[in-house]
């Protein structure tokens, strides 16, 4: 038989990708560009709230195990997601659960004061102190949770004089104004002098003029100085 003695063709190299995925024949601009597109990218996903949050609860919920940082993530990203479409159910459950834990801070601190209080002065006063804050941390906790169950009603305040004394304010209470009838308003016309616009109320016809009194003559033929 015979062996077949061709030797092979030349083949081209086919370009391999680098360590970053990168194709290999890529220019040093080309892969300047693609690292400042990385850099760019991994700040921005460091800088979202849910990212940060998730990070954070990580680091202070280690007595749960360890907590997958990407489920974290998704998890936030679905409640603030509620939040932005109106439903506060998560926010409003939150900071009562918040007011009871703010409570039980401050009832366990008062009572560590109340031990301390007959011996050791010094330590009474700063567990006081600490109960004292969280008792008013959790005053405002239920303030903002009553602010959010029942909202101000906040009125459209055109202006508001201050002073020491009497105090105005001017409250617009309807939006549909022309602006023609707050124009007449601002300045009315005197309804005491015209019954319409320059229109006078003395109904009268305007009379003609006459000549009258055509025969007198001048006072001085009659009661003026006489002349020498």
């Amino acid at each position: 038989m015979n062996s077949d003695t061709s030797q092979p063709e030349n083949l081209t190299p086919v370009d391999t990708d680098n360590e970053d995925g990168s194709p290999s024949n890529q220019t040093p601009d080309d892969r300047a560009s693609r690292e400042q597109e990385l850099k760019e990218l991994h700040s921005e996903i460091v800088l979202r709230p849910t990212v940060q949050a998730a990070r954070t609860i990580q680091q202070f919920s280690k007595g749960f195990g360890e907590l997958d940082l990407t489920q974290l993530i998704f998890k936030l990203r679905d409640q603030t997601s509620d939040i932005l479409d109106g439903d506060l159910g998560r926010a409003e459950a939150m900071l009562a659960a918040q007011a009871h834990t703010l409570d039980s801070i401050f009832n366990r601190l008062a009572q560590c004061a109340a031990l301390n209080l007959g011996e050791y002065l010094g330590a009474a006063e700063k567990y006081m102190k600490l109960a004292l804050r969280a008792q008013s941390q959790c005053r405002a906790t239920l303030a903002t949770l009553a602010d959010i169950k029942r909202p101000a009603i906040v009125g459209n305040v055109n202006q508001m004089n201050i002073a020491h004394g009497p105090q105005q304010v001017n409250v617009n209470l309807s939006d549909d104004v022309d602006s023609s009838d707050q124009a007449e308003k601002e300045n009315p016309p005197n309804e005491l002098l015209e019954k319409k616009p320059n229109e006078w109320m003395d109904q009268r016809a305007k009379l003609e003029a006459v000549e009258a009194n055509q025969t007198l003559e001048t006072v001085a033929a009659i009661d003026g100085a006489k002349v020498a």
